[in-house]
């Protein structure tokens, strides 16, 4: 797929993303995928055993946060991508990505307890593989505006069955539709998370989105905390194990990875690939660690059957604006300070 050049002044999209290829992208999430079912397992434990469900959280996104930071105050190349950004003038609504990852963390923190493990997952599934169509659909991501295929649909809904088999056997909480539909909602928060994460980063850097992310998360994160009493109730009793504080690191290796992949592969795909991932992360973590279930056939089996799913609905692919070539989100924004723009979103 040809690019259009950008307009002078703005940044393009990143060399590596550019350049990968999908089967690289789609394996490098699947991995991030991993890391995510670690993450998950590190920040239930951390908020568990420090008495409140959202510590965990804090911990999550105050650590990444850090890590961003100090990597923006040690690396030119980072303070260059934020400068670029400053000048891209992006919407302020593609700043709002990180609000995504908050929601689903902290949602999880509390809904999870009542619907189960099980009911939360697919129901997140269910709300990103729509979102995932959603916003490719709508040409949110830099990869441009993807059609609504039967390819892509069949991918989707194999996506979601594939978790649904994977979540055979599981405890099934109370069945509240308020907080089925939250999950979804969630869901539908994540695919929106990757979309505008990704559109920041083409229009300045990678480092830039990673940035923006947590610089929009973190404090949700933190005055949520704060209302839910965790901030200011009793002390905390922090765990000594320090693999329960990795959660930030891991979610910088996340964060990063879906920049890498949406510009490839698109939102849907990514997302399902992420499942995939977790679905094998959580895997080898139930046959790993002490006292665990041990291999269990139906999640990997859906692990399987989710990075199937991720691959089917790349399937006859196109990226086309109308009857055009797709023209990506931050070159559009760029295209709108070339002369003879007029002003307005080409597009």
């Amino acid at each position: 797929m040809s690019r259009p050049p950008t307009a002078a002044g703005a940044a393009a999209p990143s060399a590596v993303s550019r350049a990968l290829p999908p089967w690289a992208a789609l394996t490098l999430v699947t991995l991030a995928g991993v890391a995510s079912a670690a993450q998950g397992a590190a920040n239930a434990e951390l908020g568990e055993r420090a008495g409140n469900a959202t510590l965990g959280a804090v911990v999550n996104n105050l650590g990444g946060a850090l890590l961003v930071g100090l990597g923006v105050l040690a690396l030119p190349s980072a303070r260059t991508g934020l400068a670029a950004l400053r000048r891209s003038r992006l919407p302020w609504w593609t700043y709002l990505g990180g609000l995504g990852g908050a929601a689903i963390v902290l949602a999880g923190a509390y809904i999870v307890p009542v619907l189960g493990v099980a009911v939360f997952t697919i129901a997140q599934v269910a709300g990103g593989s729509l979102g995932g169509l959603a916003v490719d659909r709508a040409g949110l991501a830099p990869v441009g505006r993807l059609a609504l295929t039967r390819a892509r649909v069949a991918g989707a809904l194999l996506g979601v069955a594939a978790v649904t088999l994977a979540q055979l056997g599981q405890p099934v909480g109370d069945l509240a539709l308020g907080l089925v539909l939250l999950a979804v909602a969630g869901g539908l928060g994540v695919a929106l998370q990757s979309a505008l994460n990704a559109r920041v980063s083409a229009a300045s850097s990678a480092a830039a989105g990673m940035v923006v992310n947590f610089a929009t998360a973190t404090p949700v994160v933190l005055l949520v905390a704060a209302l839910a009493g965790a901030l200011t109730g009793p002390r905390p009793t922090w765990p000594g194990d320090w693999y329960l504080y990795t959660g930030g690191l891991l979610g910088v290796v996340i964060v990063a990875a879906l920049l890498v992949g949406v510009p490839a592969v698109g939102v849907l795909r990514t997302g399902l690939a992420l499942v995939a991932g977790q679905l094998g992360g959580a895997l080898l973590l139930d046959a790993l660690l002490p006292g665990g279930p041990g291999l269990r056939l139906p999640v990997l089996a859906g692990a399987l059957l989710t990075l199937t799913a991720a691959l089917v609905a790349g399937r006859g692919t196109g990226c086309r604006q109308g009857p055009g070539k797709a023209v990506p989100p931050a070159e559009r924004v760029a295209a709108r300070e070339r002369p003879g723009a007029g002003g307005r979103l080409v597009g």
